[in-house]
């Protein structure tokens, strides 16, 4: 019996063994608690991102919901101008022998359009006596002049608009320059 109480006393020093390596390898309290403390700031940092995300989110689609009601019927009157410039063109050209009927509905029809474009935000560029600006001004010729400083528009070959604040189309315009 002497054998078996050894084997039994051996297997008990396994066990003991096992469980103490069992016991060493299982996190404490603290361990856990530090790992739950980590794991929360952890989710609290992607919340708090996804929040800041989903913010910029709301201002881009505002940003661009404002752009489209602004600008939305941009190239709609883009292909207005046209029609003004040569209601403009016709009345330029209406001398006194013209009907007086024709040249008068020419003049109501451009009156009426020109006041709806301004309703919809759109505006004549000044140039004619300004300085030249390329924001503002396509350079179709120089001229020089005398009369002008350099770098000064002195005539308006087709006007220019700007839709709100944001030009709609440029100014062709002639340019001075100085006289050599």
């Amino acid at each position: 019996m002497e054998r078996s109480e050894k084997n039994a006393d051996v297997v008990n020093d396994q066990q003991e063994e096992t469980n103490k390596e069992e016991a060493a390898s299982e996190p404490t309290v603290e361990e856990l608690l530090a790992a739950k403390e980590q794991e929360a700031r952890d989710n609290w940092d992607k919340f708090i991102r996804e929040r800041a995300d989903l913010e910029n989110y709301r201002k881009r689609v505002n940003r661009e919901k404002e752009e489209l009601l602004n600008y939305g019927n941009k190239s709609l009157l883009e292909e207005i101008l046209p029609v003004v410039d040569n209601l403009e063109r016709a009345l330029s050209h209406a001398d006194e022998e013209s009907p007086s009927a024709l040249v008068e509905g020419i003049r109501m029809t451009h009156g009426i359009l020109i006041s709806a474009l301004k309703k919809f935000g759109v505006t004549p560029v000044e140039s004619i006596g300004q300085p030249f600006n390329p924001d503002f001004h396509q350079a179709m010729t120089q001229v020089p002049s005398d009369q002008h400083p350099a770098n000064t528009v002195v005539d308006e070959f087709q006007k220019g608009y700007l839709l709100k604040e944001r030009l709609l189309r440029p100014a062709m315009v002639s340019v001075s320059t100085a006289v050599k």
